[in-house]
């Protein structure tokens, strides 16, 4: 929902104070300096009906704020245009800061409502911005005349970002195709809050009921006790359900011997959003893709990916398709192998069918078993959720020096079960707040990400004002005697998130514009970061056994290590099937009248040879990160970014230390303080002194 201006690290939102002295002051907690430790948001004091004055007013202070600077008879210079268009609107993004990570990880019906209210509201005012043909001549001549202008490295490039934004804000369109370009963001923007809307539902209200114990056969134990508390919460005592959480389906399809049921949970998760009920995304994800070429096709673009990824790294959809490309090939052989694989315990057992999609996990797991004695209910033992947070801090201190305080009882939350932390940075100062939010709940969307309650920014003292990060996740909850064990996909996750805050902790830039990167180099922090979960050393930190607290041992290490490329063919070639669909049906240029989105997407894996019992890590109608407009057109950016991360990672084996702080300052200094200052090829070559190579890629996920 964040305006397109202010995307990832915004300033911190003043309330601005009245202008009439007789006027009562108002008790919106919003709208008035919060009066807490770091001025975090007082949440338990906040309402919905706060947020929706706070959103209504801060509407009307930014058309004010944008009028005032088209009033303004002075000559247009970088700090009366381009620094006041940057600062503008500081109340709401204050209501923006607070609404938008609750409405993703603590949602309920009012909050949709005023999601659905103030969408079409908010997409008007980007609009209203930068369509506005007198803002725009002001900036145009600001940036025509930059040369004049003694400008820095960060300044230039907000000035250089600002006006792209014009342009792709259809500052330079006729007045009315800027009107067709306005209809056509408000349609974008109800249907992707729709589609949203209608998954949050499909994976929370969706459910497999079991009748019979035996039918669980297979299934751990923490994990049957967490679905007979579901059917109880749920008025099904004695019985056992499974929403599409990650967390409660996926054990699932990995552990239970009876193959009905594994059909049964794998159907119901690959088709939300694909049913015939309320909640239907087929219509909802065809339009959606018909509004965004018919977007580009007025801006001057043959499709949607074209005009989407201008301004990435990839800039061009034939670069995408060409790096997806190298990667398919030696995937799907993999996979084949891993099918084999399959077939093979499937005989081994006295079993003769050919394995369908709801068997990949199942067999595969007992496969990784067969050939690394690697147990996945094992090595959960020893994946204790609040050690594996204390195995992330460890790597932050001995990387960047960080410290972390447990200020939970002190902070406000929003919830009892997240946790909050002050970030000290290596000289005692605070850099950060974290708050750790792991457990799965009922208004909580699938998935895990990072977000924000404020942005770094400076104060007009010119001081840092320190960010406050949230990441977001449904983990495994703890069940009957047992604490929260998790499994390796799981921590890799949390290493994952952790990379995208430890971004957001140290980005050190004074103007919002350049507050973010790419949305394809974004994921680099994050896959970077991953690669300290499994490694020997940091396991024997934080991977203790829950009951004994004896450490992990070496030899279940190694098999940890041996076995965590296994799997790949099936993980990649998942996850480039969704890359490629998402490619694909935002590169046409027609979109045909009877065009049926699921069809699509299985004609076109047809044509790509891709084994029948892999789909897509996401069916269209349950593709969040395209649909709802995150990663549109741009799901490939995880695969991009990761050719960066996994080349980075071989500077520190190059030194054989994953500790080396000289290179891990480096990155600091290079990548994650410098937000969007340069664009992501010329952070990586400052950091890395070279272009990436892709064999790092292709060796880490075992392809090579």
């Amino acid at each position: 929902m964040k305006k397109i201006l202010l995307l990832a690290a915004t300033s911190l939102a003043l309330c601005t104070s009245c202008t009439d002295k007789k006027e009562k002051a108002s008790t919106n907690p919003i709208m008035q300096e919060y009066d807490t430790p770091f001025q975090i948001p007082p949440f338990e004091k906040i309402t919905v009906n706060d947020m929706r004055e706070a959103f209504m007013k801060g509407i009307d202070a930014q058309k004010a704020e944008i009028q005032a600077i088209i009033d303004n008879k002075e000559e247009p210079n970088f700090e009366n245009t381009i620094v006041a268009l940057d600062m503008s609107g500081k109340l709401l993004e204050k209501a923006e800061y607070v609404f938008d990570p609750l409405s993703n990880s603590d949602s309920n019906e009012d909050l949709q409502k005023l999601e659905t209210e103030v969408t079409p509201l908010l997409s008007a005012l980007n609009d209203k911005i930068y369509q506005n043909q007198n803002l725009f001549s002001k900036v145009k001549k600001v940036y025509d005349n930059q040369a004049s202008m003694n400008l820095d490295e960060e300044q230039t490039r907000v000035l250089e970002l600002i006006y792209k934004q014009f342009v792709r804000g259809g500052a330079n369109l006729s007045s009315t195709d800027r009107d067709k370009l306005s209809q056509l963001n408000n349609e974008i923007s109800m249907l992707q809050v729709k589609f949203e809307q209608n998954l949050l539902h499909e994976t929370n209200q969706t459910f497999v009921t079991v009748d019979k114990a035996e039918e669980l056969d297979g299934l751990p134990e923490s994990n049957i006790q967490a679905a007979a508390k579901m059917a109880s919460e749920n008025e099904q005592e004695g019985k056992w359900m499974f929403n599409m959480q990650r967390q409660s389906c996926n054990p699932v399809l990995q552990y239970c011997k009876n193959r009905e049921l594994r059909k049964k949970v794998y159907e119901a998760y690959y088709n939300r959003g694909n049913q015939d009920n309320e909640y239907n995304n087929k219509e909802i994800s065809k339009r959606l893709i018909e509004l965004r070429l018919e977007k580009a096709k007025l801006m001057g673009y043959p499709n949607y990916a074209a005009f989407s990824l201008d301004n990435k790294m990839a800039k061009t959809p034939e670069n995408v398709y060409k790096l997806l490309d190298q990667i398919w090939e030696p995937a799907v052989k993999k996979a084949k192998q891993e099918l084999n694989d399959i077939r093979a315990e499937i005989k081994k057992e006295g079993q003769n069918f050919e394995p369908e999609a709801w068997d990949f996990r199942y067999y595969q797991d007992k496969a990784k078993i067969a050939k690394y004695s690697v147990d996945e209910n094992e090595v959960k033992n020893y994946l204790e959720i609040n050690n594996v947070r204390e195995g992330i801090f460890y790597v932050a201190n001995h990387l960047y020096g960080l410290t972390f305080k447990d200020r939970t009882k002190d902070f406000p939350s929003f919830n009892n079960t997240v946790k909050s932390f002050e970030v000290d940075d290596k000289d005692g100062t605070p850099l950060a707040i974290f708050y750790a939010d792991y457990m799965p709940r009922a208004g909580k969307r699938a998935g895990a990400w990072c977000t924000s309650f404020r942005g770094q920014s400076y104060n007009e003292k010119g001081e840092r004002v320190i960010p406050l990060v949230e990441n977001v996740c449904s983990m495994t909850l703890p069940s009957g005697d047992k604490p929260a064990l998790q499994t390796i996909d799981n921590i890799t996750t949390m290493f994952h998130e952790f990379g995208h805050a430890l971004h957001s902790f140290m980005r050190n830039v004074h103007y919002n514009t350049v507050g973010h990167v790419e949305r394809d180099f974004v994921e680099m922090p994050s896959q970077f970061n991953e690669h300290w979960a499994l490694e020997p050393e940091v396991l024997n930190v934080y991977a203790k056994h829950y009951q004994t607290g004896e450490i992990i041992p070496k030899e279940l290490v190694d098999k940890i290590v041996a076995g965590s490329k296994y799997g790949q063919g099936f993980a990649t070639v998942e996850y480039l099937a969704a890359s490629l669909v998402d490619m694909d049906m935002h590169v046409l240029t027609e979109v045909p009248a009877h065009f049926d989105v699921m069809k699509f997407e299985e004609e076109k894996l047809k044509e790509r040879g891709i084994p029948h019992q892999i789909l897509p890590r996401y069916r269209v109608t349950n593709f969040s990160h395209t649909m709802g407009g995150g990663y549109t057109a741009g799901y490939y950016s995880y695969i991009w970014a990761e050719v960066y991360e996994a080349d980075a990672f071989q500077a520190y084996k190059e030194v054989n230390n994953i500790f080396d702080t000289s290179i891990a300052n480096r990155m600091r200094k290079c990548i994650l303080e410098k937000g969007g200052i340069k664009d992501g090829m010329s952070l990586y070559r400052d950091f890395r002194g070279h272009d990436p190579k892709i064999d790092g890629l292709l060796e880490n996920r075992g392809l090579k």
